[in-house]
């Protein structure tokens, strides 16, 4: 955490479009991934409601919970991904 913000102030002392671009960066991924945890969590409270109302369906279920949780964790992960790169790309 440090880290990132010295990375900021430096950013901010040498130019304004850096800054802003570390900014979007943090951004990025930070949405990615609280988006990521709103997504699995009513994946996950979606799925205990319908083994609840219909525990004989429990293993179609859980397979479509398993396929849709790793959906939402790859794209998660594609926009960390992107955001590091973009972080990559700023020169100081």
């Amino acid at each position: 955490m440090l880290s990132m913000i010295a990375l900021l102030q430096d950013a901010a002392a040498a130019g304004a479009d850096k800054g802003f671009g570390l900014i979007g960066a943090g951004l990025a991924a930070g949405l990615a991934v609280v988006g990521a945890g709103i997504g699995i969590g009513r994946i996950g409270g979606s799925a205990t409601e319908g083994i609840a109302r219909q525990p004989d369906a429990t293993a179609r279920i859980q397979t479509a919970m398993i396929i849709a949780a790793a959906l939402v964790e790859g794209v998660a992960l594609f926009v960390a991904v992107i955001a590091f790169l973009i972080q990559g790309k700023i020169n100081f």
